[in-house]
């Protein structure tokens, strides 16, 4: 079991013990213990294949738990069904976005909110075309006509439409080209400073260590290092095996 020490000095929004996860004899979490802070951003980063996807999806409950407990705010989520986990608070944006394609983008934005009865629905949708100008410019786009870059911002904004208290981001920056990298890592700051904890699933470690608090290094679905963000980035083990000795 890989504890984390700091969980026990404060009450998380979200914790993680003793994670595991397997997919048939292939065990892709080994025992992973982890928490996020409100209002923290935490990444976890790790090769392909390290579990950091295979995480995600467990707590947003699209992947069985072997074993372990994973809460929000204290409840037990793994009694809860993923559907209703949002209603919780979880909002995940899967790795290649998953926006319906033969909606519009107000269409795709509306229907994120479903479920919601609150009278703030309008003004959330303003606030995320005040977010994402390009996604304001392209309302009534279809979602399958977007370039990439504004189906990733579509996929955040329907996650910010659900009101989440804790946004699940896998690999928002794939496929992009540097500037539309910049920008989303820049929303990303943004959503952050307005109050939604976030948990960033990241292959571009250098952009995910200079926006995130703290920051948590997979090796084989286990827990091979932890701590401040900004002092990972200067890690040995980290710079010589994400960041390119820099």
């Amino acid at each position: 079991m890989n504890a984390d020490p700091a969980c026990q000095a404060v009450t998380p929004l979200l914790a993680v013990e003793d994670l595991w996860v397997s997919y048939d004899r292939i065990q892709a979490v080994r025992g992973v213990s982890f928490h996020v802070g409100a209002g923290e951003i935490v990444t976890l980063i790790g090769a392909n294949g390290a579990g950091k996807s295979s995480i995600l999806q467990a707590i947003s409950g699209l992947h069985r738990v072997t074993r372990g407990r994973v809460t929000l705010t204290g409840e037990d989520l793994l009694t809860v069904p993923a559907h209703l986990r949002v209603e919780r608070g979880i909002a995940h944006v899967p790795e290649g976005r998953g926006i319906f394609g033969n909606l519009t983008v107000l269409e795709n934005l509306r229907l994120a909110a479903y479920r919601r009865r609150d009278a703030d629905i309008q003004r959330d949708l303003e606030e995320v075309l005040n977010v994402f100008p390009r996604l304001a410019e392209r309302r009534r786009q279809w979602g399958n006509t977007l370039s990439g870059g504004e189906q990733q911002m579509l996929a955040v904004g329907r996650a910010l439409m659900t009101r989440a208290r804790l946004l699940l981001l896998d690999e928002p920056s794939m496929g992009l080209a540097p500037l539309l990298v910049r920008e989303i890592f820049r929303v990303i700051q943004r959503i952050n400073q307005q109050g939604t904890a976030i948990l960033l699933v990241e292959q571009n470690a250098l952009m995910a260590l200079e926006v995130a608090h703290r920051a948590y290094i997979l090796e084989t679905g286990e827990i091979a290092l932890t701590g401040k963000a900004q002092e990972l980035r200067h890690h040995p083990k980290v710079l010589e095996a994400y960041l390119g000795g820099a």
